[in-house]
């Protein structure tokens, strides 16, 4: 038996208004989740436990089958786990975005958030910007290091966590009111915007009309994480597919291992087909029991507030990853169980995450199911079938609940 999880990131969503009140899953064509459904349990799971930020750390520790009130200690000491930061107990680790902000003249606090990745800008340039930033801001207590993309990490050695707020929970607004109150982090974010600026790269980047990569945004703080190894946690040897260090680190943590696929970067032109040939091959030839392909250009799009690409997104996970590979699965002859489902939804209308429950669908070969329905938000609430701690999801596809 193989066991296979699909996650979009961010693909759940709330009804639009200008189409006709669906939500961008309802919305794709989307022939193999749909067929897919009529054969599988289909219904609603919490993968945000109450009181927690919805985020994609908690989220997809819960779908791997990891209680995120036992297990989380903060995002970017997972990140910092991919990336291969070593850290000592008494580090604390901190995601710095790249973020662009308004290049208006106004004082740094009067600013507007613009574009909380960018425009998803490359590794390649930003670790240019991030060369510069650690020339000016490195020190004893402060190391800055060049992660994916928007995406980088900061170590203070004997910090401590405090409380920052997630750059894209802000977009289009004012930022002076979600600085960091501790002195040192908002002194270095502005001098991040000082140092960054007039970088000949952004002078370049402004001129062929892309956002100025123009700012360091702190969020996410967190200490050393302690995670379970998956096989011995559920006796499955496992393999991560993902193009962001967020999931390649929850994959370190967990000790499974991280495939890496050329051309894999996060967003809507990804290597779609080299993430399904990945999976394929690691559950086929490779020997692993368990594959995890994470695709994050949903949850991109969401927050871009793109109806269109989050629409094209959902097909191109539908066409491009999740219709080969179940037909390779099949031509294959291999029983196998396969959970489809997003981490959090990411709704077009507020660009950020939510806690409301996702719509998941639980697949196995080896029956027929009876579902009416199509794979959707919708019709997973008129299911009536409802997972209230989403990290029993797991044990479920693992035959074990």
């Amino acid at each position: 038996m193989k066991y296979l999880v699909v996650l979009g990131d961010g693909m759940a969503d709330q009804p639009i208004q200008e189409i006709g009140r669906r939500t961008p899953l309802m919305q794709a064509a989307t022939p193999a989740m749909d067929a897919l459904a009529r054969k599988s349990e289909v219904g609603l799971a919490h993968t945000i436990p109450q009181g927690m930020k919805p985020g994609s750390d908690t989220a997809n520790l819960a779908v791997l089958g990891y209680d995120p009130k036992k297990y989380y200690t903060g995002r970017s000491p997972l990140e910092a786990l991919s990336i291969g930061v070593p850290m000592k107990d008494t580090d604390i680790a901190i995601r710095c975005n790249i973020v662009t902000v308004s290049d208006d003249g106004l004082p740094y606090e009067e600013k507007t958030i613009i574009d909380h990745s960018a425009g998803e800008i490359s590794t390649r340039d930003a670790a240019v910007l991030m060369e510069a930033i650690q020339q000016e801001l490195n020190s004893d207590i402060y190391q800055y290091y060049v992660g994916t993309s928007y995406r980088h990490l900061t170590v203070w050695d004997g910090g401590e966590v405090v409380e920052l707020t997630p750059p894209h929970d802000v977009l289009g607004q004012t930022i002076g009111q979600y600085l960091p109150e501790d002195a040192k982090l908002r002194e270095m974010m502005e001098r991040s915007y000082e140092i960054l600026n007039s970088h000949p790269l952004n002078v370049e980047r402004e001129k062929r009309g892309l956002n100025k990569a123009n700012s360091l945004w702190f969020w996410g703080a967190g200490t050393k994480p302690a995670l379970d190894s998956f096989e011995g946690k559920y006796g499955k040897k496992g393999a991560m597919i993902s193009a962001v260090d967020l999931l390649k680190g929850i994959a370190v943590g967990v000790k499974m291992h991280n495939i890496e696929v050329p051309g894999a970067n996060g967003t809507l032109e990804t290597n779609w087909e080299g993430k399904a040939d990945a999976a394929a091959k690691a559950l086929l030839e490779d020997g692993y029991d368990f594959v995890y392909i994470h695709m994050e250009a949903p949850d991109e799009m969401g927050h871009q507030g793109s109806l269109e690409k989050k629409i094209k997104a959902i097909e191109y996970l539908d066409g491009r990853v999740l219709g080969p590979l179940v037909e390779r699965l099949d031509q294959s002859g291999e029983d196998y169980r396969l959970l489809l489902m997003p981490d959090h939804p990411t709704p077009i209308a507020c660009r950020t995450h939510t806690s409301d429950p996702v719509p998941y669908l639980l697949y196995d070969s080896r029956k027929d199911g009876e579902f009416s329905g199509l794979y959707n938000e919708e019709d997973a609430r008129k299911s009536g079938i409802r997972v209230e701690q989403g990290y029993t999801l797991m044990s479920k596809l693992l035959e074990r609940a």
